[in-house]
């Protein structure tokens, strides 16, 4: 799959507190899923916070090699978690919690800067006329069919409101993606079936900023609009963590 096809995909989206009280309402664990480009560390910080509260919290390794690799793995999480839990994706992670979110054991679903396809919906199909953001110029394939950020650029397009050296710390994480994995469609929508809610990056220049808008409006989600770049977990943790705690507690 040819860049440009990725990049024409993506942009059509425009189409430390207490410790938690014990609460029989409150879901005590707390599921990760990480985006395309980076890996689990990138939850590192927002974990640390929860943890301090209370709650048990698993960050997912997805291999980002196809959507049901990165399905499969959530899947296996979940099913080890005891008790309720809520279910976090940043990014590409919002398509996976979509499909996994179905799980019994998920209370309510949390979308970071993250996509949300409905029902047979690809990340191609949701299509409009908007130009590719500066990160999306930025993402270049390998010969295997995998993506990348340019690492010159990684570290203002996907996290600019960070020190530098902390961005390009990042930048040395980052885990390529399938480019066919954004033609997978989505045949779950969890968000139909859970409580949801949405952390909007308003800075972000990997996803546009109508297409989070318009994700979170179309779930109806409880929404909070964070001035962050699309990493908000690694520059803004405490505002994110608090959303997550907002989700367990039903809120």
């Amino acid at each position: 799959m040819k860049i440009t096809a990725i990049s024409t995909a993506l942009v059509a989206m425009l189409a430390v507190g207490a410790p938690l009280a014990a609460s029989a309402a409150t879901a005590h664990n707390v599921v990760l899923v990480p985006g395309a480009f980076t890996d689990k560390s990138s939850w590192d910080q927002v974990a640390h916070l929860l943890r301090a509260k209370g709650f048990k919290v698993t960050e997912v390794d997805i291999p980002l090699t196809s959507l049901d690799a990165d399905v499969a793995e959530t899947r296996k999480v979940l099913e080890a978690q005891k008790g309720e839990t809520v279910l976090v994706g940043h990014s590409w992670g919002g398509v996976v919690i979509g499909e996994a979110g179905d799980s019994p054991k998920v209370k309510s679903l949390v979308y970071v800067a993250a996509f949300a396809p409905d029902k047979g919906e690809t990340l191609q199909a949701l299509t409009s006329n908007g130009p590719p953001t500066e990160g999306l110029k930025a993402i270049h394939p390998n010969d295997k069919g995998f993506l990348s950020i340019d690492s010159a650029a990684y570290a203002h397009v996907f996290v600019g409101d960070v020190p530098e050296a902390e961005g390009e710390a990042l930048a040395a994480k980052q885990k390529p993606i399938s480019g066919a994995a954004f033609g997978a469609p989505a045949t779950v929508a969890a968000w139909h079936l859970k409580p949801t809610y949405y952390a909007i990056s308003a800075n972000d220049l990997m996803v546009p900023l109508q297409a989070e808008a318009f994700f979170a409006k179309r779930m109806n989600a409880t929404t909070v609009t964070l001035q962050s770049s699309h990493a908000s977990p690694v520059s803004h943790p405490d505002e994110v963590a608090a959303l997550i705690e907002q989700a367990a507690k039903g809120q």
